[in-house]
């Protein structure tokens, strides 16, 4: 199985080694390194070596190792509370194009990821009739 890499990605070069970084693990299929601009002490990424803009557009095999590698570093962190955060697109608030993963401690209020959840009301009726069309 081999990567998919492009040349004017920065996760990609990262993992070609062709921007410096600081690495905490590597498989053959998944990277993961600390975060240059951190939210807390220990923010990490854990990246496929596939390059996609978007989850579902990555091979499974390329995502069968990034959680069991979060939570490796999340165990390492020895943290209490801590955020996995993955985002698809610039509205989702996605910065590089090349899918990854957030593992962000949490160790005050202060610190770590401060997100806001404006939940509405569903209808249970409209929640049957979207799953129904949800081929899955």
């Amino acid at each position: 199985m081999a990567a998919k890499l492009v040349a004017d990605c920065i996760f990609c070069r990262i993992i070609k080694g062709e921007i410096p970084s600081v690495k905490l693990l590597e498989t053959a299929t998944t990277f993961a390194f600390l975060d240059i601009g951190p939210l807390s002490e220990g923010h990490a990424l854990v990246i496929p070596k596939y390059h996609a803009e978007k989850l579902h557009q990555v091979p499974d095999e390329f995502l069968a190792e990034t959680m069991p590698v979060a939570k490796k570093i999340a165990a390492a962190l020895g943290v209490d509370n801590y955020n996995i955060l993955q985002n698809n697109g610039k509205l989702a608030h996605q910065e590089v194009p090349h899918v990854h993963f957030h593992i962000i401690p949490k160790p005050n209020e202060q610190e770590g990821l401060t997100i806001g959840w404006p939940t509405k009301q569903a209808d249970p009726a409209k929640l049957r009739e979207l799953a129904s069309t949800l081929k899955l």
